[in-house]
């Protein structure tokens, strides 16, 4: 029987889940932690704000959230893979004001109005439906809240466009073989990244899914991106500069 995506990916990370940070850091080659610090340094979350991290895996950006938040703030992890979960509760237990859940990026269990921020880091690219994500993301925020997804994104030079799609299909399988035993899961991430849209498509679904205006921060020759989507105060129907 054909799997679903959603039941792909769930197979995947549940699989991944023991080696998903060490692999991180091998596949990006430690870029990651540069351009969640760039994104984290933009967002600005002030102290006691409540913000919410979609996909949040091991939970490594959901603590970064709760430090800035503060203890009177209140940062919830959510993320649809029970071992991932796991592993993130290990290294969370000692922070009172965050929390980790299992559930559906697609069907949040909060009521609309609820974060000051809502983050997802290389997990849009897995769900079925990122419109429906978006659309999710925009409802729980509070007016004049931001949304972040800080993803892998589509070159746009030639020769960083080659270099990266030979290196998305054919090395980083092989570093998911020698590294973790995993060569099909890895194989299945590249497959995620090049159907993943433009960063400019991906404005787009921001701006359709209602937030007023959206920034975007490319990374490491457009390999990455950030993308800040801002929803509207309460009566604001013009956009942010």
């Amino acid at each position: 029987m054909t799997q679903t995506k959603e039941q792909k990916v769930h197979d995947v990370f549940q699989s991944i889940s023991g080696n998903y940070d060490k692999m991180n850091a091998i596949i990006s080659f430690q870029l990651h932690r540069s351009w969640r610090r760039d994104t984290d340094r933009r967002m600005e979350v002030f102290k006691g704000a409540r913000a919410l991290d979609l996909c949040c895996g091991t939970a490594d950006w959901t603590i970064t959230l709760a430090e800035a938040a503060g203890p009177e703030g209140h940062v919830y992890g959510l993320d649809f893979s029970e071992n991932m979960l796991n592993i993130g509760r290990q290294k969370t237990s000692s922070i009172p004001s965050l929390e980790l859940i299992q559930g559906n990026a697609m069907e949040l269990p909060f009521e609309d109005e609820t974060f000051d921020f809502v983050t997802i880091g290389f997990g849009l690219r897995n769900v079925p439906d990122y419109d429906t994500v978006l659309s999710e993301m925009h409802r729980v925020l509070k007016p004049g809240g931001t949304a972040v997804c800080l993803e892998t994104s589509q070159p746009e030079k030639p020769l960083v466009s080659g270099a990266y799609w030979i290196y998305f299909s054919k090395i980083m399988p092989v570093f998911g073989r020698l590294f973790a035993g995993k060569y099909e899961e890895y194989s299945w991430l590249q497959e995620s990244t090049r159907n993943f849209p433009s960063k400019q498509k991906l404005k787009s679904m921001f701006l359709r899914a209602g937030f007023s205006s959206v920034d975007v921060r490319s990374y490491s020759g457009g390999t990455a991106a950030s993308h800040f989507a801002y929803k509207a105060e309460r009566g604001d129907v013009h956009e942010k500069a």
